[in-house]
């Protein structure tokens, strides 16, 4: 046979798999003298010349029976070579033919073709080692039909022998044909098999797609379908299958029958199921996991308008000192002793517990009926949890904080109200534990406008948005101007002016204090100097407050030095106010600092005296020169004919005892003559409050020093 014109050249990634599958499954079968790369050569040629006839509108056997016939001249002559080659051809042609469907059609000639070249190839071969059957070459090739029979019978064998069910039938559905592992696999004796119709083994239950892909088959409608299907066998056995049903067409186009590839896939659909469970539940406790939860929640916000979703989050208290104190173990059996608790509360189509990780858990219900559903079930959750847990000879009593959601999906997102749950287990946390919160709007605006303030206030302070105003503060005996305190704003482009009430706490918190109380400490001193330069002893001290965190700050007493020494400002005309409850626990090296910072010529002042611990006694031993009495023990006090006599008793034992250790008195909050007389006649140093001025710019210190005989309480 000669050789046929070679088809161009194609991408090569598809015939370079398949040349190489060819190789590997052939090369055991025979002993060629090339190398395995020079076969893998030769077969990629013939892989092109079989995909190409898989396209060609009219089928050529003859190119195809040169394949066979060449197999055969590489030394690949035994029968198990070409049992090797026909199924590797009949896995992968389909795949890398342009038309599948085509090539499923056109594949038995082509396996008839090449077995046919085969069998010539191999009897030319016999006749090569005999003078006179190289003679009779030519009478083989007209005995093609025999050649036929014997290439169909070569074929039944592989038929038979492939380890994938093949059955054929009529296009009536009548089983003309099966082989061995179709008997094994539906349990059905060969013999019997073949006289079955193929619509025996459809369940009654089949749904109607299905049944539609088959008959549009039979009809010739389709050329192939597959699709993955349950099969119960006669012993009771269930089977996953995976059924790819091809029509096979005569010459004109018209269909003869049906060739069923059926191939088990129990185990695999088994493994596929274990996987996907262990890819969506958590090892430790067996309850869903985030990825399944987040599948879940998805679903829901999905669903669309009308459908509502709860959320309880959940968090362990204490869990982490469990954990350290007791070992991972403990916890470990801890949490799985809490997913159990918390699996047996929540069941239901439409709820699920899971476990977000560490822990944390969450239970989600779709349309809940309103949040009293989920705050009842949180009481239960909360209950279960109170009980001891006993592990490895310990008794634990655990508690947990959870965070409750309820809304309608429309409007709203999955994170959205992640976030928000998250935030409200966190409210229930900083509430006091052992609880639940549930999400208020309100509330959360206000933490986002506290987080707003938190995260523009270091850019605040490089661009100046601080400003610094000042409260007088009056001596009682004459009404005379005697100091100023120094007071932070924020100048807040998007809030207006905020008070330091608003951003003070947040400054703690994020340690900006120590920067921002730095800058305000360097601002009073500098307009103090520019008053002192002014009027000179009539200029006014100013007082500026210390927070917890400044007074810890190991760099305090350099600032102070440098601020000083920057603004020529003598010590005597600064008080630095601290917190009653921040100077009662100095101790150690705050303490030392501030009687640094004494020695240096500052004076010292407790703020909001009163308030806090309230130990005279204590300020025996503190380098403190002023009490500033907080102004909630002048409110009985306010009346001029029904001061209270509690709260005037309390007032004068302070200002008796402040007096006695050698401190000087200043209340604050004044607000009334009345208030400023009382306090006059107790023996209080100094005032300060509203009766007196509103904290305000330098510009009003300026004008109440100018004209002092305008001073508000002066008659006092």
């Amino acid at each position: 046979m000669e050789s046929p014109n070679l088809p161009a050249a194609e991408g090569t990634g598809g015939y370079e798999r398949f040349a190489r599958r060819w190789a590997s499954s052939v090369r055991s079968t025979s002993y060629v003298a090339l190398d395995t790369e020079e076969v893998v050569d030769r077969l990629r040629e013939f892989a092109k010349i079989l995909i190409d006839s898989c396209a060609q509108d009219a089928f050529v056997a003859e190119t195809v029976e040169w394949v066979g016939v060449e197999l055969v001249r590489l030394g690949f002559a035994e029968t198990e070579s070409l049992a090797a080659s026909v199924r590797v051809i009949g896995e992968e042609l389909p795949a890398l033919a342009g038309c599948a469907d085509r090539a499923i059609s056109v594949l038995p000639r082509i396996l008839a073709a090449l077995v046919t070249g085969f069998n010539e190839a191999n009897h030319e071969q016999s006749l090569d080692e005999h003078e006179s059957v190289r003679t009779a070459a030519m009478d083989a090739r007209r005995g093609a039909q025999a050649a036929l029979r014997a290439s169909e019978a070569r074929f039944q064998a592989v038929f038979h022998e492939a380890a994938v069910g093949i059955g054929i039938c009529d296009m009536r559905g009548h089983i003309i044909d099966a082989n061995r592992a179709m008997s094994e696999l539906l349990g059905v004796p060969l013999t019997e098999l073949r006289t079955m119709n193929i619509e025996q083994f459809f369940e009654k239950d089949m749904p109607v797609e299905l049944r539609a892909e088959y008959d549009e088959a039979l009809s010739g409608a389709r050329d192939s379908y597959q699709v993955e299907r349950r099969y119960t066998r006669r012993d009771g056995a269930t089977l996953r299958t995976n059924v790819k049903v091809s029509v096979v067409r005569d010459s004109d186009g018209h269909p003869q029958y049906l060739v069923g590839m059926i191939e088990d896939i129990t185990e695999r659909h088994a493994l596929q199921r274990q996987l996907r469970h262990e890819a969506t539940h958590d090892p430790l406790t067996g309850l869903p996991n985030r990825a399944l939860f987040q599948e879940r929640l998805a679903e829901i916000f999905a669903a669309g308008e009308g459908t509502r979703v709860g959320l309880c989050y959940l968090d362990v208290d204490g869990f982490k000192v469990i954990n350290d104190s007791l070992g991972h173990d403990v916890g470990d059996q801890l949490l799985v002793a809490v997913g159990s608790r918390l699996g047996s509360l929540v069941h239901g189509p439409d709820r699920m517990a899971a476990r977000m990780g560490g822990d944390e858990f969450v239970v989600l219900v779709r349309n809940c009926s309103s949040i009293k559903e989920l705050t009842l079930l949180s009481d239960k959750i909360l209950a279960a949890f109170r009980e001891p847990v006993r592990i490895g000879g310990h008794e634990l009593s655990v508690s947990a904080s959870i965070g409750i959601v309820e809304r309608a999906v429309e409007g709203t997102t999955p994170a959205d109200t992640m976030r928000d749950a998250d935030v409200t287990l966190y409210w229930a946390k900083s509430d006091g534990k052992d609880q639940y919160a549930c999400f208020d709007p309100e509330r959360n605006a206000r933490e986002v406008a506290r987080f707003t303030l938190s995260a523009r206030m270091p850019a605040a302070l490089e661009r100046e948005e601080f400003y610094v105003d000042y409260q007088p503060i009056v001596r009682l005996p004459d009404g005379e101007l005697h100091g100023v305190e120094a007071l932070v704003r924020w100048r807040h482009p998007e809030f207006g002016p905020l008070g330091p009430d608003k951003f003070i706490g947040l400054a703690e918190e994020t340690g900006l204090i120590v920067p921002l109380g730095r800058w305000v400490l360097r601002t009073a001193c500098i307009q103090a100097k520019q008053w002192w330069d002014r009027y000179g002893d009539d200029a006014p001290y100013v007082s500026v407050n210390l927070a917890v965190r400044q007074c810890r700050d190991p760099g305090l007493v350099d600032d102070v030095r440098k601020i000083l020494a920057e603004t020529g400002l003598p010590a005597h005309r600064v008080q630095l106010e601290l917190t009653e409850s921040a100077i009662m626990g100095a101790t150690g090296e705050p303490l030392e600092m501030l009687r640094t910072l004494v020695d240096l010529g500052l004076t010292i002042a407790i703020d909001d005296f009163g308030t806090g611990y309230s130990n005279l006694a204590y300020l025996r031993v503190l380098p403190v020169r002023t009490l500033k009495i907080a102004g909630s023990f002048l409110e009985g006090l306010r009346d001029s004919g029904n001061a209270s006599l509690v709260d005037t008793q309390i007032v004068r034992t302070l200002v008796s005892l402040a007096h006695l250790l050698g401190l000087t008195v200043t209340a604050e909050g004044v607000e009334t003559v009345e208030q400023a007389e009382r306090l006059r006649r107790i023996g209080a140093d100094c005032a300060q409050g509203w009766l007196y001025a509103k904290s305000g710019p330098p510009a009003a210190i300026e004008k109440w020093l100018s004209s002092p005989g305008a001073q508000p309480g002066r008659s006092h």
